[in-house]
C-alpha cells in the first residue's frame, strides 16, 4: 500500500493515499452506511415501529385516489367500521372520501389515528395554478 504519512510534532497527522484507493474507501464507506441504514429499518419493522407499505397503496394515492379510502381499504375496514371508530356518520365519511366535503381538522386527525397514519398521509392538498 502506497501511503505517505505526514507528521506534526513527531505524531502522525495526515495520511496521503492514491486517489484510486481514496475512491475505493469512499465507496466502501457508502456501502457500509447503506447496510447500517437497512439494518436499522429492518429492526424498526420487526419491532413494529415502522411498516412496509405495498406499492399498490402508494400508486393508488399517486394516481389520485382518495388517501382515506386507500388507507381504509388497506386496513380492511368498511366505511361503517371507520366511521364508527371515528365517531362520525357513514355518509359523512363517504362525502370526505369522494371529496364532496373536506372534513374538519378534528375529524381528519381522528381518521388518521384510527388508520395508523399521519395527518399528512391522508390530507389531499390541491394545487392551484
Amino acid at each position: 500500500m502506497n501511503v505517505q504519512i505526514i507528521e506534526r510534532d513527531g505524531k502522525p497527522e495526515w495520511a496521503v493515499i492514491p486517489y484510486e484507493m481514496y475512491m475505493q474507501l469512499a465507496e466502501e464507506a457508502e456501502m457500509l452506511q447503506d447496510i447500517q441504514d437497512y439494518d436499522m429499518a429492518k429492526g424498526q419493522v420487526e419491532r413494529g415501529e415502522e411498516e412496509l407499505i405495498p406499492s399498490e397503496v402508494v400508486y393508488a394515492i399517486m394516481e389520485g385516489e382518495n388517501p382515506i379510502k386507500v388507507w381504509r381499504e388497506y386496513r380492511h375496514l368498511t366505511q361503517q367500521q371507520l366511521a364508527e371508530a371515528v365517531g362520525i356518520s357513514t355518509p359523512y365519511l363517504s362525502q370526505i372520501e369522494t371529496s364532496k366535503r373536506t372534513g374538519t381538522t378534528e375529524v381528519l386527525t381522528a381518521i388518521a389515528k384510527v388508520l395508523k397514519v399521519s395527518l399528512d398521509e391522508i390530507v389531499v392538498v390541491s394545487e392551484k395554478g
